[in-house]
């Protein structure tokens, strides 16, 4: 019974500021539901389904106020879906480890990137759509794949040194997270029984905290304010993989 309380409560309020960011909540939900005692193979798949529910309704938001940039979206959803079962494949090359370490040592740099950097024309692009979206398909799409993580980690930081407007960056993430977690979640579809309940209370939950995450994003708060944010989640990611490294 406190599972289906306190779970679904605690999406609703990830998935505001996740949104927000133009990330997915997987990545704390499903540490939080495997605490709250749901199986890690249930937590995952679940968690995977959510961000793609969650974006989902969030994107709608997104596309009506224009901030979906979809020239650069297609390139970066083909070849994420493409290069994420490749860096899946390359971890065993790899000590975990080193890899997580060098991830959170990118997500502090790309967190205070965030709170610091300043492009010195605002909206003006350094690299051609397509072809920012190819390069960031192919490294967060492989960069996901090999660290276990979302790409969106990769891909907001990315393309706000491009150039892009912080809001329109959050914006064409949360639509990509779409497609690469629902990739996702079909590769942990074949995990048995899923608790019916708990997983509709927790598709709930997400909308409604997506829904309340885009209203505030694009009616709310302006770019700055949205960078502020977006920068707090990768450090609370790599505060997060730090615990686990040392625990």
């Amino acid at each position: 019974m406190l599972t289906l309380i306190l779970g679904p409560l605690l999406i609703f309020i990830f998935t505001i500021f996740l949104t927000v960011a133009g990330l997915g909540a997987a990545f704390i939900v499903i540490p939080t539901l495997y605490y709250l005692g749901i199986p890690l193979k249930e937590a995952m798949a679940i968690g995977l389904l959510l961000n793609a529910v969650s974006m989902s309704f969030a994107s709608i938001g997104y596309i009506k106020n224009h901030l979906v940039n979809f020239k650069a979206a297609i390139p970066i959803i083909v070849f994420g879906i493409v290069f994420s079962p490749l860096g899946a494949y390359s971890t065993k090359y790899f000590s975990k480890e080193l890899l997580l370490l060098f991830f959170v040592l990118f997500l502090l740099f790309a967190g205070t990137m965030m709170l610091f950097y300043k492009p010195k024309q605002t909206g003006q692009k350094k690299v051609n759509d397509w072809a920012l979206g190819s390069i960031l398909g192919v490294g967060a799409g492989y960069l996901g794949g090999l660290l276990g993580v979302g790409g969106g980690n990769f891909i907001v930081p990315g393309l706000v040194w491009s150039g892009f407007n912080p809001k329109n960056a959050s914006g064409t993430t949360a639509f990509i997270v779409i497609f690469l977690s629902f990739a996702g979640f079909l590769g942990h579809i074949a995990i048995g029984k899923i608790d019916i309940m708990l997983l509709s209370l927790c598709i709930a939950a997400s909308i409604a905290g997506a829904l309340v995450g885009s209203w505030a994003m694009t009616t709310k708060l302006n770019a700055n304010q949205v960078k502020k944010i977006i920068a707090i989640v990768l450090y609370v990611v790599a505060i997060k993989m730090i615990w686990g490294l040392i625990k």
